[in-house]
C-alpha cells in the first residue's frame, strides 16, 4: 500500500516542497527496508527510529518490505526531519490513521526512541512553505511552535509525541493551532545589550558611530588596545532603527536553517551581531561546504559583522568579504546548483596600530605600522566608508563620574536621518526597508542627491588629487557626506559636511 505525507527540504536557506512516499509490499518473504532520494547517513538511520518510536508508543511496525522516497529526488536530503513523516507514513499505509487530514498539511520533527517529537532546525521555513503553497496548516514540534508560529496567517499545531499526532490525524485527540505572535510587541521590547553612555570620552568616534548608523556606513577604528573599541562595537546596534517585521522573519529563517536560535527563542528581536574570530576559515566566513550553508556574512543579515583585530584575518579570507560588501548577497556555486544567501550587513572593524598594539611616532615606529597595516589589501579598505582614530582615553576623564553622550539620544539622531533618506531615497526590495539608506544607494541616485556648489567641487578635487582616492572611495565621500548633512537636516550638501567626511579617509591619508 502506498500513502503519501507532505514535507520539506531546504536548499540553503530556501525551503522547497518535499513528499514522503512510503510503499509497503507484504507479499515479499524477506522483509527489507530502503529509503531513496538522496538521502544523508541521519535520515538513512531515521527507519530505527521510527520503529522504536512506533512500537513503544504502542503501535505497531509493519514486517514487510518497505520502500521510501523522499522527492524530489535529486536534492540532497539531511537532517532528523523526515523522522515524523515517515512514521505518518507507514501508520497511514498500514490503516492505523484511517482520516485524510494529512494532505493539507506539512510535517517535520525528530522521533524519540520512546515516541516524543524532538525539535528541528528551519521550522519557521516550513511555515513560509506552507503559507506559500496555500496549505492549511504545519505539524512541528512544540518547542517550534511559536517559532512557526510567528510567519502568520497559518494553523500551527505543536507535537508533543507521535501518540497525540495519530490521534489528532484520527479526530480522536484534538490539538489546539497555537496562538499568533505579536512580532511588534517583541520587536518594540527589544534592549540593546550595551549604552554608549557608558563608553567614557571618545566623543568624536561616537560622532563617527552616529554617522555610520545613520547612513549604514561600513566603519574602521584604528587605536589601541583598551581604548573601548570592542565596546562601541557592541553599543552599535542599540542605535540602529529597529528590525521591521519582515527583517526579523528573514534573520530568524537563516538562524533557524543552521540550528543557532537560541532555545525557546521563536524569533530575533534584535538585529544581529557577530563577531567571528581571527582564525574562522573561508567557508566559515562567507558559506559553503558540501551541503551549501550560509556563513557569519549571512548570520550578519541586516545587523553587523564586527573583525576584531582585521589584519590577524589571513587576507583570502577578507577578500572574500569583497562580493558580499558590494552587492548585499553571496552566491555559493556547486556542479549540480547555484544558491544565493543575503548578506547585506554593517561591517565594523577594529585594528591595533602595530602588531604590539601601541602607536610609535619614530621611523621604526613607523615601519612597523605600515608592515601592519599592508595586511589588509587597498580594495578592501576602500570598501570602508569610514576610518576614524581612536585615541587613549586620559585619566581626567577615565575617573570623571559624567556620562558622555548616550544611547538614546544619538538613537533619535539616527532615527530623524533615515526618515529624511526614507522620503528622498524611494524603495528597495533589496534592502526590505521603506527607504534606502545612503551606503546603498545607485550612483546614478547619488549624483541626484549629492550635489555640491563650486568650493566644495573643488575640495573634492584637491581630495581626489593629493590622497590619490580611487573613483569607488570618491562616491564613499559623498554618501558620508550626504549622510552628515541629513543629520543636520541640511537639504543640500554643503563644504562642511564634504570636508568631515573627508577627514574620514584616514588610512587614505596615511598612505
Amino acid at each position: 500500500m502506498l500513502a503519501q505525507v507532505h514535507s520539506f527540504v531546504l536548499q540553503g536557506i530556501e525551503p522547497m516542497a518535499c513528499e514522503v512516499e512510503v510503499d509497503v509490499t507484504t507479499d515479499e518473504l524477506t522483509p527489507k527496508t530502503t529509503i531513496v532520494g538522496l538521502p544523508d547517513s541521519v535520515v538513512k538511520e531515521s527507519i530505527e527510529r521510527v520503529r522504536a518510536a512506533m512500537v513503544n508508543s504502542g503501535f505497531t511496525f509493519p514486517e514487510a518490505r518497505l520502500l521510501v522516497n523522499l522527492a524530489p529526488a535529486d536534492i540532497r536530503k539531511e537532517g532528523p526531519i523526515y523522522d515524523l513523516p515517515i512514521a505518518i507514513g507507514l501508520l497511514l499505509a498500514s490503516s492505523t490513521i484511517q482520516q485524510p487530514n494529512h494532505r493539507r498539511l506539512l510535517f517535520a520533527g525528530e522521533l524519540s526512541l520512546d515516541g516524543r517529537v524532538r525539535p528541528i532546525r528551519g521550522a519557521i521555513n516550513l511555515a513560509i512553505l506552507a503559507r506559500r503553497l496555500g496549505m492549511d496548516g504545519v505539524v512541528v514540534p512544540t518547542e517550534n511552535a511559536e517559532e512557526a508560529a510567528a510567519v502568520g496567517d497559518l494553523a500551527v499545531y505543536p507535537a508533543d509525541s507521535l501518540t497525540s499526532v495519530v490521534g489528532f490525524l484520527n479526530e480522536t485527540y484534538p490539538i489546539e493551532p497555537h496562538p499568533d505572535v505579536d512580532i511588534d510587541a517583541m520587536l518594540d521590547q527589544a534592549t540593546p545589550p550595551v549604552d554608549f553612555a557608558d563608553v567614557k570620552g571618545q566623543e568624536a568616534v561616537k560622532r563617527a558611530m552616529l554617522i555610520a548608523a545613520a547612513g549604514a556606513h561600513n566603519i574602521l577604528m584604528i587605536g589601541p588596545q583598551g581604548t573601548g573599541k570592542t565596546m562601541m562595537a557592541k553599543a552599535l546596534p542599540g542605535i540602529l532603527p529597529p528590525l521591521t517585521r519582515d527583517e526579523a522573519l528573514e534573520v530568524t529563517r537563516i538562524f533557524s536553517s543552521v540550528g543557532q536560535l537560541a532555545r525557546g527563542e521563536a524569533l530575533v528581536t534584535r538585529r544581529p551581531v557577530r563577531s567571528p574570530h581571527h582564525t574562522s576559515s573561508g567557508i566559515a566566513m562567507i558559506g559553503g561546504g558540501a551541503i551549501p550553508r550560509p556563513g557569519e556574512v549571512s548570520l550578519a543579515h541586516h545587523g553587523i559583522l564586527f573583525l576584531d583585530e582585521l589584519p590577524e584575518f589571513p587576507r583570502p579570507v577578507l577578500e572574500t568579504l569583497r562580493q558580499p560588501l558590494e552587492d548585499g548577497e553571496v552566491t555559493i556555486a556547486r556542479a549540480h546548483s547555484s544558491l544565493r544567501f543575503p548578506s547585506r550587513f554593517m561591517l565594523v572593524a577594529a585594528l591595533n596600530p602595530t602588531r604590539k598594539g601601541r602607536k610609535s611616532n619614530d621611523e621604526a615606529g613607523r615601519k612597523q605600522m605600515e608592515k601592519y597595516l599592508s595586511r589588509i589589501s587597498g580594495p578592501l579598505l576602500d570598501r570602508i566608508d569610514i576610518h576614524v582614530e581612536v585615541p587613549n582615553v586620559p585619566y581626567r576623564q577615565l575617573a570623571s563620574m559624567k556620562r558622555g553622550t548616550g544611547s538614546a539620544e544619538m538613537r533619535q539622531q539616527v532615527r530623524q536621518a533615515r526618515e529624511r533618506q526614507q522620503c528622498r531615497n524611494g524603495a528597495d526590495v533589496q534592502t526590505s526597508r521603506n527607504g534606502v539608506p545612503n551606503a546603498v544607494l545607485s550612483g546614478r541616485k547619488l549624483d541626484e542627491i549629492a550635489t555640491v556648489d563650486e568650493q566644495t567641487r573643488e575640495l573634492l578635487r584637491q581630495a581626489m588629487t593629493e590622497l590619490g582616492l580611487s573613483a569607488r572611495a570618491f562616491d564613499k565621500v559623498r554618501r558620508v557626506a550626504r549622510t552628515i548633512a541629513d543629520l543636520e537636516g541640511a537639504d543640500r550638501i554643503e563644504f562642511q559636511h564634504v570636508a568631515e567626511a573627508i577627514s574620514y579617509r584616514l588610512l587614505d591619508r596615511q598612505q
